[in-house]
């Protein structure tokens, strides 16, 4: 359709004969804040490493925006527009927080850092690091050594490096995992929050069912590498083949 910004049709995967990803279609609209959920060993991270280049598919496509992406280099991907927030926290402990974002978009931009390069572009790029920092809540903290930051905070800021690669698809592994139930409600509403102030579209995979019924509003379920269903939370909650597989009575 017109308005899918993803596309992917009859996606397959496998390691040496072992299945893992078999003959997925599905469609993200542009601007969805949607959830893929599902047990370990479902493929959901596979998926994501299928979109954005990390495996290489065994069949099937993957279409972005119009143009096919499947099989194309990570780097390639995220020029076109997509980028990812990981499970574990893909930043650069021993510099600062600043010096990640604008490490980040030296590398987008395709620039080198030099002695002498011109103090007006430098101060551009320090300016938009501190905006991107400012919008997950991390300005206050811009001179402070990334590795010491809390968990939840270094969750924000892999979501920062995610944006300042000025994405139009996000895609975020587990945004939730290992906090604390003050953080992982700070991180539901930030992610509700970047996706209503920067018009994006969000793909999230999430094992808790609370923050996926609350934000998301299309949920996915995956299941050995197919799609046992996808529609509504409300859809979802009321799907007896989800309630048996995954979610259990206390839905």
């Amino acid at each position: 359709m017109a308005n899918d910004i993803l596309q992917i049709n009859d996606l397959h995967k496998s390691f040496e004969g072992y299945v893992v990803i078999s003959g997925i279609s599905l469609s993200v609209r542009d601007g969805e804040l949607s959830a893929i959920i599902g047990p370990n060993g479902a493929g959901k991270t596979t998926l994501f490493n299928l979109i954005t280049g990390y495996h290489l598919p065994s069949g099937g496509s993957i279409v972005f925006q119009g143009k096919e992406i499947a099989g194309m280099q990570p780097f390639d991907i995220v020029r076109f527009g997509i980028a990812r927030a990981f499970q574990r926290t893909n930043i650069f402990p021993r510099l600062t927080v600043l010096d990640n974002i604008v490490a980040t978009n030296i590398t987008h931009q395709k620039r080198n850092l030099k002695m002498f390069a011109p103090l007006k572009k430098m101060k551009s790029m320090y300016d938009k690091a501190y905006e991107v920092l400012e919008s997950v809540g991390l300005k206050e903290m811009a001179l402070q050594t990334s590795g010491t930051l809390a968990h939840g905070n270094q969750k924000r800021l892999d979501i920062a490096v995610a944006l300042a690669l000025e994405p139009k698809l996000l895609l975020l592994d587990e945004p939730t995992a290992g906090m604390s139930p003050e953080e992982r409600w700070q991180i539901v509403e930030l992610i509700q929050k970047l996706w209503k102030e920067l018009n994006i579209t969000m793909v999230f995979i999430e094992h808790d069912m609370d923050v996926v019924f609350k934000i998301a509003e299309k949920v996915r379920v995956l299941s050995y590498g197919v799609m046992l269903a996808e529609g509504t939370p409300e859809e979802i909650s009321k799907n007896k083949k989800v309630i048996e597989a995954y979610l259990g009575e206390e839905i």
